[in-house]
Protein backbone atom coordinates (compact mmCIF):
# COMPACT_ATOMS: atom_id res chain seq x y z
CA UNK A 1 0.00 0.00 0.00
CA UNK A 2 1.53 3.61 -1.08
CA UNK A 3 1.09 6.19 0.84
CA UNK A 4 -1.68 7.80 -0.19
CA UNK A 5 -3.24 4.40 0.57
CA UNK A 6 -1.59 4.48 3.96
CA UNK A 7 -3.27 7.74 4.80
CA UNK A 8 -6.43 6.91 3.45
CA UNK A 9 -7.15 4.10 6.19
CA UNK A 10 -4.99 6.15 8.70
CA UNK A 11 -8.25 6.78 10.63
CA UNK A 12 -9.86 3.49 10.45
CA UNK A 13 -6.39 2.27 12.11
CA UNK A 14 -5.99 4.95 14.84
CA UNK A 15 -9.05 5.59 16.03
CA UNK A 16 -10.81 9.06 16.89
CA UNK A 17 -10.65 11.51 19.84
CA UNK A 18 -13.58 11.48 22.22
CA UNK A 19 -14.67 14.88 23.94
CA UNK A 20 -12.21 14.11 26.53
CA UNK A 21 -9.06 14.11 24.46
CA UNK A 22 -9.14 10.06 24.84
CA UNK A 23 -8.71 8.16 21.47
CA UNK A 24 -11.77 5.84 20.89
CA UNK A 25 -11.21 2.27 20.26
CA UNK A 26 -11.63 1.65 16.74
CA UNK A 27 -10.68 -1.13 14.54
CA UNK A 28 -8.60 -1.94 10.99
CA UNK A 29 -10.89 -1.91 7.50
CA UNK A 30 -8.83 -3.32 4.80
CA UNK A 31 -8.64 -1.77 1.51
CA UNK A 32 -10.35 -5.13 0.23
CA UNK A 33 -12.85 -4.65 2.99
CA UNK A 34 -14.31 -1.21 1.61
CA UNK A 35 -14.07 -2.17 -1.79
CA UNK A 36 -16.79 -5.24 -1.46
CA UNK A 37 -18.89 -2.81 0.83
CA UNK A 38 -18.75 -0.22 -2.12
CA UNK A 39 -19.13 -3.00 -4.38
CA UNK A 40 -22.52 -3.98 -2.36
CA UNK A 41 -23.45 -0.13 -2.64
CA UNK A 42 -23.29 0.33 -6.07
CA UNK A 43 -25.29 -2.44 -7.18
CA UNK A 44 -28.06 -1.65 -4.64
CA UNK A 45 -27.73 2.02 -5.21
CA UNK A 46 -26.66 2.52 -8.85
CA UNK A 47 -27.12 6.61 -8.63
CA UNK A 48 -26.44 7.42 -5.28
CA UNK A 49 -24.19 5.38 -3.15
CA UNK A 50 -20.92 7.91 -4.28
CA UNK A 51 -23.12 9.95 -1.72
CA UNK A 52 -20.73 8.25 0.61
CA UNK A 53 -17.23 8.98 0.87
CA UNK A 54 -15.01 6.27 1.55
CA UNK A 55 -14.17 7.97 4.83
CA UNK A 56 -17.87 7.95 5.73
CA UNK A 57 -17.86 3.71 4.91
CA UNK A 58 -14.56 3.84 7.08
CA UNK A 59 -15.89 5.14 10.08
CA UNK A 60 -18.84 2.98 9.95
CA UNK A 61 -16.95 -0.12 9.70
CA UNK A 62 -14.25 0.68 12.55
CA UNK A 63 -16.10 1.18 14.97
CA UNK A 64 -16.69 -1.40 18.03
CA UNK A 65 -19.86 -3.80 17.93
CA UNK A 66 -21.91 -2.77 20.16
CA UNK A 67 -22.83 -6.42 20.87
CA UNK A 68 -19.33 -6.34 22.08
CA UNK A 69 -17.00 -3.66 21.75
CA UNK A 70 -13.63 -5.18 22.36
CA UNK A 71 -13.91 -5.86 18.63
CA UNK A 72 -14.99 -4.56 15.31
CA UNK A 73 -18.06 -4.75 13.61
CA UNK A 74 -18.95 -7.68 11.48
CA UNK A 75 -18.56 -6.48 8.21
CA UNK A 76 -22.33 -7.78 7.40
CA UNK A 77 -23.26 -5.73 10.38
CA UNK A 78 -21.62 -2.43 8.80
CA UNK A 79 -23.15 -3.45 5.61
CA UNK A 80 -26.62 -3.46 6.46
CA UNK A 81 -26.32 -0.18 8.28
CA UNK A 82 -24.80 1.48 5.23
CA UNK A 83 -27.79 0.00 2.96
CA UNK A 84 -30.56 1.35 5.53
CA UNK A 85 -28.62 4.82 5.52
CA UNK A 86 -29.25 4.44 1.55
CA UNK A 87 -32.39 3.34 1.47
CA UNK A 88 -33.53 6.10 4.29
CA UNK A 89 -32.07 8.68 2.13
CA UNK A 90 -33.85 7.45 -0.95
CA UNK A 91 -36.45 7.71 0.98
CA UNK A 92 -36.47 10.85 3.20
CA UNK A 93 -33.67 12.96 1.98
CA UNK A 94 -34.00 12.96 -2.09
CA UNK A 95 -35.35 15.54 -3.35
CA UNK A 96 -36.35 17.65 -0.13
CA UNK A 97 -34.02 20.79 -1.45
CA UNK A 98 -35.74 21.08 -4.94
CA UNK A 99 -38.97 21.97 -2.80
CA UNK A 100 -37.26 25.08 -1.76
CA UNK A 101 -37.16 26.10 -5.13
CA UNK A 102 -40.92 25.10 -5.64
CA UNK A 103 -41.54 26.76 -2.54
CA UNK A 104 -40.64 30.26 -4.29
CA UNK A 105 -44.01 30.47 -6.31
CA UNK A 106 -45.17 31.91 -9.77
CA UNK A 107 -42.01 30.09 -11.53
CA UNK A 108 -43.38 26.99 -10.49
CA UNK A 109 -46.98 27.24 -10.90
CA UNK A 110 -47.40 24.68 -13.61
CA UNK A 111 -45.90 22.03 -10.98
CA UNK A 112 -47.75 23.44 -8.00
CA UNK A 113 -51.18 23.06 -9.74
CA UNK A 114 -50.18 19.31 -10.86
CA UNK A 115 -49.09 18.38 -7.45
CA UNK A 116 -50.70 20.41 -4.86
CA UNK A 117 -49.71 17.99 -1.96
CA UNK A 118 -45.92 18.64 -2.79
CA UNK A 119 -46.53 22.74 -3.06
CA UNK A 120 -48.15 22.80 0.65
CA UNK A 121 -45.15 20.92 2.09
CA UNK A 122 -42.60 22.75 0.01
CA UNK A 123 -44.36 26.17 1.21
CA UNK A 124 -44.33 24.43 5.17
CA UNK A 125 -40.70 23.46 4.72
CA UNK A 126 -40.15 27.25 3.66
CA UNK A 127 -41.51 28.66 6.34
CA UNK A 128 -39.43 26.14 9.36
CA UNK A 129 -36.35 27.22 7.23
CA UNK A 130 -37.57 30.97 8.03
CA UNK A 131 -36.76 30.59 11.63
CA UNK A 132 -33.86 30.78 11.27
CA UNK A 133 -33.67 28.45 14.18
CA UNK A 134 -30.45 25.93 12.30
CA UNK A 135 -27.80 26.73 10.56
CA UNK A 136 -24.60 25.51 9.86
CA UNK A 137 -21.97 28.47 10.65
CA UNK A 138 -18.08 27.84 11.17
CA UNK A 139 -15.76 24.77 12.38
CA UNK A 140 -14.95 23.15 15.23
CA UNK A 141 -11.01 22.80 15.65
CA UNK A 142 -10.51 19.54 14.01
CA UNK A 143 -12.87 21.24 11.00
CA UNK A 144 -15.79 19.75 11.68
CA UNK A 145 -18.61 21.84 10.61
CA UNK A 146 -20.67 23.42 13.43
CA UNK A 147 -24.81 23.24 13.29
CA UNK A 148 -26.20 25.93 15.53
CA UNK A 149 -29.84 25.36 17.03
CA UNK A 150 -31.52 28.65 18.37
CA UNK A 151 -34.12 27.07 20.61
CA UNK A 152 -35.59 30.76 21.22
CA UNK A 153 -36.90 31.13 17.95
CA UNK A 154 -38.00 27.71 17.48
CA UNK A 155 -41.75 27.80 17.57
CA UNK A 156 -44.21 26.37 20.10
CA UNK A 157 -46.12 24.67 17.88
CA UNK A 158 -44.21 23.52 15.48
CA UNK A 159 -44.92 21.75 11.58
CA UNK A 160 -42.67 18.71 13.00
CA UNK A 161 -42.34 16.86 9.91
CA UNK A 162 -41.23 20.52 7.95
CA UNK A 163 -39.04 21.09 10.88
CA UNK A 164 -37.55 17.49 10.23
CA UNK A 165 -36.99 17.90 6.99
CA UNK A 166 -35.11 21.54 7.09
CA UNK A 167 -32.57 19.45 9.80
CA UNK A 168 -32.67 16.98 6.69
CA UNK A 169 -31.58 19.29 3.69
CA UNK A 170 -28.71 21.37 6.19
CA UNK A 171 -27.18 18.08 7.31
CA UNK A 172 -27.11 16.99 2.89
CA UNK A 173 -25.68 20.09 2.61
CA UNK A 174 -22.77 20.36 5.86
CA UNK A 175 -22.18 16.83 4.89
CA UNK A 176 -21.06 17.77 0.87
CA UNK A 177 -18.30 20.11 2.00
CA UNK A 178 -16.75 18.42 5.00
CA UNK A 179 -13.17 18.55 4.32
CA UNK A 180 -11.53 15.35 3.56
CA UNK A 181 -11.31 12.80 6.32
CA UNK A 182 -13.68 14.46 8.27
CA UNK A 183 -16.73 12.42 8.60
CA UNK A 184 -19.09 14.02 11.34
CA UNK A 185 -20.23 17.42 12.80
CA UNK A 186 -21.05 18.98 15.76
CA UNK A 187 -24.37 20.47 17.11
CA UNK A 188 -23.97 23.56 19.65
CA UNK A 189 -27.56 23.94 20.64
CA UNK A 190 -28.58 27.75 22.90
CA UNK A 191 -30.96 25.77 25.02
CA UNK A 192 -31.85 28.18 27.76
CA UNK A 193 -34.47 30.25 26.36
CA UNK A 194 -38.12 28.88 25.63
CA UNK A 195 -40.18 27.42 24.09
CA UNK A 196 -39.04 23.45 25.56
CA UNK A 197 -38.23 21.03 22.73
CA UNK A 198 -40.95 19.53 21.59
CA UNK A 199 -41.16 15.81 22.47
CA UNK A 200 -42.21 14.90 18.97
CA UNK A 201 -39.81 16.50 17.37
CA UNK A 202 -36.81 15.14 19.59
CA UNK A 203 -38.52 11.81 18.95
CA UNK A 204 -38.21 12.26 15.06
CA UNK A 205 -34.84 14.06 15.07
CA UNK A 206 -33.35 11.03 17.16
CA UNK A 207 -34.87 8.75 14.60
CA UNK A 208 -33.23 10.63 11.48
CA UNK A 209 -29.81 10.44 13.82
CA UNK A 210 -29.97 6.95 14.11
CA UNK A 211 -31.42 5.97 10.56
CA UNK A 212 -30.15 8.47 8.37
CA UNK A 213 -27.21 9.70 9.89
CA UNK A 214 -25.19 7.35 12.17
CA UNK A 215 -21.95 8.12 13.50
CA UNK A 216 -22.18 11.68 12.11
CA UNK A 217 -22.81 13.74 15.09
CA UNK A 218 -19.69 13.40 16.99
CA UNK A 219 -20.79 15.91 19.94
CA UNK A 220 -24.09 17.61 20.72
CA UNK A 221 -23.09 20.54 23.00
CA UNK A 222 -26.51 22.05 24.92
CA UNK A 223 -25.39 25.14 26.94
CA UNK A 224 -26.22 26.96 29.35
CA UNK A 225 -28.36 24.64 30.14
CA UNK A 226 -31.79 25.20 31.94
CA UNK A 227 -34.24 23.10 34.01
CA UNK A 228 -36.44 22.37 31.31
CA UNK A 229 -33.86 21.09 29.05
CA UNK A 230 -31.96 19.07 31.77
CA UNK A 231 -35.68 17.44 32.38
CA UNK A 232 -36.20 16.66 28.92
CA UNK A 233 -32.97 14.92 28.09
CA UNK A 234 -33.67 12.72 30.89
CA UNK A 235 -36.14 11.57 29.14
CA UNK A 236 -34.67 10.95 26.56
CA UNK A 237 -31.09 9.79 27.07
CA UNK A 238 -32.16 6.28 28.22
CA UNK A 239 -34.27 5.71 24.85
CA UNK A 240 -31.08 6.45 22.99
CA UNK A 241 -28.03 4.05 21.67
CA UNK A 242 -25.35 3.99 24.01
CA UNK A 243 -23.47 5.63 21.70
CA UNK A 244 -25.77 8.58 20.65
CA UNK A 245 -26.61 8.70 24.34
CA UNK A 246 -22.54 9.82 24.82
CA UNK A 247 -22.09 12.50 22.45
CA UNK A 248 -24.88 14.60 24.61
CA UNK A 249 -23.09 17.05 26.67
CA UNK A 250 -24.91 19.58 29.00
CA UNK A 251 -22.47 22.40 29.87
CA UNK A 252 -23.75 24.97 32.96
CA UNK A 253 -24.08 29.05 32.48
CA UNK A 254 -20.65 29.33 34.15
CA UNK A 255 -18.56 26.95 32.22
CA UNK A 256 -20.39 27.88 28.96
CA UNK A 257 -17.65 30.55 27.34
CA UNK A 258 -14.73 28.18 28.57
CA UNK A 259 -15.95 24.79 26.74
CA UNK A 260 -16.50 26.45 23.69
CA UNK A 261 -13.62 28.14 23.77
CA UNK A 262 -12.35 24.81 23.52
CA UNK A 263 -14.04 23.26 20.92
CA UNK A 264 -14.62 26.65 18.45
CA UNK A 265 -11.80 26.82 15.33
CA UNK A 266 -10.96 30.44 16.57
CA UNK A 267 -11.72 29.90 20.61
CA UNK A 268 -13.67 32.44 22.02
CA UNK A 269 -13.31 34.62 19.18
CA UNK A 270 -16.05 32.14 17.63
CA UNK A 271 -18.45 32.56 20.17
CA UNK A 272 -21.93 34.17 19.12
CA UNK A 273 -23.78 37.08 21.15
CA UNK A 274 -26.33 35.03 21.99
CA UNK A 275 -24.07 32.70 23.92
CA UNK A 276 -22.18 35.58 25.71
CA UNK A 277 -19.53 36.27 23.05
CA UNK A 278 -18.44 38.75 20.20
CA UNK A 279 -19.26 37.43 17.05
CA UNK A 280 -22.73 38.31 15.85
CA UNK A 281 -24.51 35.76 13.63
CA UNK A 282 -27.63 37.94 13.42
CA UNK A 283 -26.51 39.82 10.62
CA UNK A 284 -25.89 36.81 8.88
CA UNK A 285 -29.17 34.99 10.01
CA UNK A 286 -31.43 37.35 11.10
CA UNK A 287 -34.57 36.03 12.74
CA UNK A 288 -36.83 38.02 10.18
CA UNK A 289 -34.79 36.81 7.41
CA UNK A 290 -32.47 38.94 4.98
CA UNK A 291 -35.27 38.87 1.36
CA UNK A 292 -38.36 40.24 2.65
CA UNK A 293 -39.45 40.14 -0.96
CA UNK A 294 -39.45 36.24 -1.36
CA UNK A 295 -40.79 32.86 0.06
CA UNK A 296 -37.82 31.63 1.48
CA UNK A 297 -36.71 34.63 3.18
CA UNK A 298 -33.49 32.78 4.77
CA UNK A 299 -30.49 33.11 3.35
CA UNK A 300 -29.40 29.06 2.34
CA UNK A 301 -27.08 30.40 -0.08
CA UNK A 302 -25.35 32.45 1.75
CA UNK A 303 -24.64 30.14 4.52
CA UNK A 304 -23.60 27.49 2.09
CA UNK A 305 -21.00 29.86 0.70
CA UNK A 306 -19.74 30.92 4.04
CA UNK A 307 -19.54 26.99 5.25
CA UNK A 308 -17.39 26.25 2.49
CA UNK A 309 -15.50 29.45 2.38
CA UNK A 310 -14.76 28.15 6.25
CA UNK A 311 -13.86 25.19 5.01
CA UNK A 312 -11.61 26.05 2.27
CA UNK A 313 -9.94 28.27 4.86
CA UNK A 314 -9.47 25.33 7.03
CA UNK A 315 -7.97 22.98 4.39
CA UNK A 316 -5.55 25.97 3.86
CA UNK A 317 -3.55 25.74 6.45
CA UNK A 318 -3.45 22.22 7.05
Amino acid sequence: MNKAESDEFLDAVEGEESEDGEREATFEVTKEELSIIRAELASEFPEEYQSLSDDYVLSVASKPYSKDPTVRRPLDYSMDKLKGVMKWRTDKAIGLTDMLTLAEGPSTATEAVEDPDRYTKAKALATSMNYASMYWHGLDKKGRPILWIRTDRMPWYPDVEAQVNVLIILAEEGIKVMPEGITDFVVLSDSNSPPPPNPQFMMNLLDALVKGYPDRLKLLISCPVGSIIQFVMNLLIPLMPGRLASKIVLVSQDDSKGKLGEILLNGEEDIPTFLGGTKDHEQMYPKSGKFSDRTLTFDFEGMKERLAKSVEEFKSKQ
